[in-house]
């Protein structure tokens, strides 16, 4: 029997939960990985799964197994990155994670640059409102905002960004500009939950935390239809300075309560530590880097200008 094989398909059955998953990410009949399984136990003389009727579980067997068979295909893989010439010349696929508005504003301008740049290296670009796990989601390097968590990854910090409060010129001129966080309950508001509640927002202000009630006219599931509703009109929102610098800039949008914004949030490449870095992956790095902390730096501040004495 195929060991390697083996190993890949008892690993797929493991991270899928079940035999149907793991023939439908494997692309093979669910008979054939039934077989595979009951092969390799076989050979092993040692029950890897315990079977239900809904899911497998590993065994204590299984998973000492399936931890070994995780490290020793990924020396494989190595060994052929290593074989083919990805550690000595940028080429092959490179796969990247971000949010998704962040990968398509600041991110992905840098990638049809690299790209033009590296014409033996792929990218695959997967954006998610999420933290990804780069060992189990097969990711070469994230694109991560706010402080990281203490991890194995090796981080690469490329600036910092803003949460901003505005409101439309149009919106402010018929209701109103607020002058401290109190005056938001005489507003209408546009809230994005991820960030902040549709019925209270919080604020910081020299060690002074605000926490104001807020009338939600607008929920929205995502940080760029809160601010579309914010340039046609509807209230006042609150968002990430990558995401309105434009609006900012051409005046659709205008900055509130600067001194009541949280501190900046870092912004940082991670990537999982290896013996060998392939090539691909230094070159977006030695290429990316760079550019991306001079996007980073051009966005609007969340820090109202300080007065020059007279």
């Amino acid at each position: 029997m195929d060991r390697l094989e083996g190993m890949s398909i008892v690993l797929a059955v493991a991270e899928a939960g079940s035999l149907s998953a793991a023939a439908r990410l494997q692309k093979m009949p669910l008979a054939t990985v039934s077989r595979k399984v009951s092969e390799l136990e076989a050979h092993l003389r040692t029950k890897l799964f315990n079977r239900s009727s809904r899911m497998l579980v590993p065994t204590d067997a299984g998973r000492s197994y399936i931890a070994a068979a995780k490290r020793i295909l990924a020396d494989v893989a190595e060994a052929e990155r290593i074989a083919s010439g990805e550690y000595a010349t940028p080429r092959g696929e490179l796969s990247v994670s971000t949010l998704v508005a962040l990968g398509r504003l600041c991110l992905q301008p840098i990638l049809a640059e690299f790209l033009a740049t590296f014409p033996e290296v792929d990218v695959l670009l997967s954006l998610h409102d999420r933290t990804v796990n780069l060992l189990d989601e097969h990711i070469d390097v994230a694109l991560r905002v706010g402080a990281l968590a203490d991890s194995s990854l090796i981080a690469v910090r490329v600036g910092e960004i803003h949460r901003l409060v505005c409101a439309s010129p149009a919106y402010l001129k018929s209701r109103g500009t607020p002058k401290s966080p109190d005056d938001l309950s005489a507003h209408d508001c546009i809230s994005y939950p991820p960030m902040q509640s549709p019925t209270t927002w919080r604020f910081k202000r020299e060690q002074i935390d605000y926490v104001v009630p807020v009338r939600s006219r607008f929920v929205a599931s995502n940080l760029e239809s809160a601010c579309d509703a914010a340039r046609a009109g509807l209230g006042i929102t609150e968002a990430f300075s990558y995401l309105v610098a434009e609006p900012l800039k051409s005046k659709e949008l205008v900055p509130l309560l600067l001194d009541f914004q949280p501190p900046p949030q870092p912004v940082s490449f991670v990537y999982s530590p290896s013996r060998f870095m392939p090539a691909k992956l230094r070159a977006f790095l030695d290429f990316a880097v760079p550019r991306l902390r001079a996007r980073l730096a051009d966005l609007p501040k969340s820090v109202a200008p300080r007065k020059q004495p007279a």
